[in-house]
């Protein structure tokens, strides 16, 4: 299946090792053009295969016999240039290639010398760390061909933009560049325009609708100032192990962690502002169960695994349908039930009108305000059983 994309047979074999069968939706519309040089822009969420999407052909147009780095893949986190570093050495093993991961947290001599004595083809980091190693004259991007932003919101949130029109303007004029994002935010948009070529490729991956059987979702319509009230009530009435809290901003996640902390709820924010060490030892207290209200933003939590997570809440819908199908799809997950419980403000019905379109009716809506609603609101509601 892999070949017919014009994928060789050393990385088939390597794939076939891995336990791909068949080619994801990403990785049919993303790796033809991709070896044919092509720019790309991938819309898609974690899970879909991108990772590999980008890879294979990253692996196929190596030049093993030339020991320079050319392919640099950006990611958020450590965790994530890891797991991309290993998929991709997987990947590459038949061919020869070569693949390292730097990033923070990480003492940079070791890095430094580790890098020198590899001389990797592929090298997958954060921001942060990326920038260091080009200061410092270690990292040389002079042969590059390839240049990857992988979840580029995320990294826009956290904070790297700066970092990454550094890296950026240290890259040669010819080459392919690459994006992916779980979403395309106005500030992704500018990006893409000024960093990748017009005739690029485009590739959207619809998200999976979550089904009924393991979400159980619950849509309250509520006045702007009866918000928080209502949520607190919800979130007595709710029993729960663990849950995820989704606030809008980052200012919204420290404000509302504090008020819950100052009720007596074991809780603490997560956001892009956080430092990687801060990060983790939040989601190890979260895991450990010292804290069981996590208080965090869409990007933030993007990629965290909890697989006893039982109800996540939406403090405020988000702005797009994807990012509530992303919200709700953190629970309810290897066959066990979960709860979604979400608030809408009334300024937020054009917000409703859009995942009510992308998600069908697949929950109930309980309306707790006297101001008319949108006529979107109003067409083809069904209302489903909310049990515990």
């Amino acid at each position: 299946m892999f070949k017919a994309l014009g994928v060789g047979e050393e990385t088939c074999r390597a794939i076939e090792e891995k336990g791909f069968k068949k080619p994801t939706p990403i990785q049919e519309k993303a790796i033809p053009p991709l070896l044919e040089g092509k720019d790309l822009v991938g819309q898609a969420q974690t899970g879909t295969g991108k990772t590999a999407a980008f890879g294979i052909p990253i692996v196929e147009k190596t030049e093993v016999e030339k020991r320079v780095v050319q392919a640099l893949i950006l990611v958020p986190t450590r965790e994530l240039a890891f797991q991309v570093a290993k998929e991709i050495k997987d990947l590459g093993k038949y061919r020869g290639v070569k693949v390292f991961a730097v990033y923070g947290g990480k003492p940079v001599r070791k890095q430094i010398e580790l890098l020198q004595k590899i001389r990797p083809h592929v090298v997958v980091g954060t921001p942060g760390r990326v920038k260091d190693l080009l200061e410092r004259g270690v990292l040389k991007l002079d042969n590059l061909s390839t240049f990857v932003l992988d979840e580029a919101d995320r990294m826009l949130d956290m904070g790297f933009i700066d970092d990454i029109k550094f890296i950026y303007g240290k890259t040669p004029a010819q080459k392919q560049t690459l994006l992916f994002s779980a979403t395309l935010p106005d500030e992704i948009k500018e990006v893409i325009n000024r960093i990748l070529k017009e005739d690029r490729e485009e590739v959207y991956i619809e998200p999976q609708k979550p089904t009924v059987e393991t979400v159980s979702q619950k849509i309250y319509r509520v006045d702007n100032e009866n918000l928080l009230k209502t949520f607190l009530e919800k979130l007595e009435e709710i029993p729960f192990g663990k849950a995820i809290v989704f606030t809008q901003t980052k200012v919204e996640a420290d404000r509302l962690a504090k008020h819950l902390r100052s009720l007596g709820f074991k809780t603490a924010p997560l956001h892009g502002d956080y430092s990687q060490s801060r990060r983790e030892a939040v989601l190890r207290d979260f895991r450990r169960g010292r804290i069981n209200l996590l208080v965090a933003t869409d990007v933030a939590s993007r990629g965290i695994d909890i697989g006893d997570l039982e109800v996540v809440f939406n403090f405020r819908l988000p702005q797009d349908a994807e990012s509530y199908v992303h919200r709700i799809g953190r629970t309810g997950r290897a066959g066990r039930k979960g709860i979604a419980v979400s608030f809408s403000p009334v300024s937020d019905d054009d917000r409703f009108i859009r995942i009510r379109k992308l998600v069908g009716n697949s929950f109930e809506f309980v309306n707790l305000s006297e101001k008319p609603l949108l006529k979107g609101l109003l067409k083809g509601r069904k209302k489903k059983s909310y049990k515990r």
